[in-house]
């Protein structure tokens, strides 16, 4: 009769000759932002659809000057949604057309806050303009979200050494490393420009007496998560 042989340990739970420790590493860090975000919203309407249509390309063209006259601090300016559409008169018959309404949408990443303020002074001061932001962030790439894994790499093997000194023996090989989870960075702080937020239909003052709006950088949370596990000399229990 031939004997059924013994299944072996699984891996996960370690054996005696190769007892198992897996620990967590968590890095938590606070860092100033490198990119913020602003959207703008600019508007026409006209009882003509072919001068909404003028108007709010003029007001693009204008808008877009605006922000590329500050060269490399503008990182990426990007082209959004377009939209024209009809307004239906109020008790009427049929499909008569009261006016046109045209909007498009902007959004501009900097990486010079000293010139943010001054931009979204200027930009609000244009007519039927609607700055919305700023929306402050890391670059995906940025240096900060590697030093937290980093931090909680270290810190898992710190634990894993920290619990074979309790047990009199040391750490031996790497078993497995796994990323439970690596969070950075968009902490908002969003406003709205242009009439406490209602579009303006006029300019209050001219963008040369405008004073710079003073907006200050949200710090950002980057988080890291790992699960190490490793194996230990056995230790001597006795």
């Amino acid at each position: 009769m031939t004997e059924t042989p013994t299944p072996a340990p699984h891996p996960s739970h370690g054996t005696p000759t190769a007892p198992r420790v897996t620990v967590r590493g968590e890095a938590h860090l606070e860092v100033d932002p490198e990119i913020a975000r602003i959207t703008v919203t600019l508007t026409a309407r006209n009882t003509d659809r072919r001068t909404t249509l003028d108007d709010l390309n003029r007001r693009n063209t204008t808008t877009l000057d605006l922000i590329k006259g500050y060269g490399d601090a503008v990182e990426r300016l990007e082209t959004g949604t377009l939209t024209i559409r009809p307004e239906l008169a109020r008790h009427s018959r049929g499909e008569r057309i009261r006016a046109y309404h045209g909007s498009i949408q902007l959004t501009a990443t900097l990486n010079d806050f000293t010139t943010l303020g001054e931009l979204v002074t200027r930009l609000a001061d244009n007519d039927l303009t609607r700055v919305d932001g700023p929306w402050w962030a890391l670059r995906p790439t940025s240096p900060h979200h590697a030093a937290a894994r980093r931090q909680a790499v270290h810190e898992a093997l710190q634990r894993a050494r920290e619990y074979a000194e309790a047990l009199d023996t040391r750490i031996g090989a790497l078993l497995e490393l796994s990323d439970t989870g690596s969070v950075g960075g968009a902490a908002f702080a969003t406003a709205t420009y242009g009439g406490a937020g209602v579009m303006r239909s006029a300019r209050a003052e001219s963008a040369a007496d405008a004073a710079p709006v003073d907006l200050e950088p949200v710090r950002q949370n980057v988080d890291a998560q790992v699960e190490a596990a490793f194996t230990l000399i056995p230790p001597n229990l006795g």
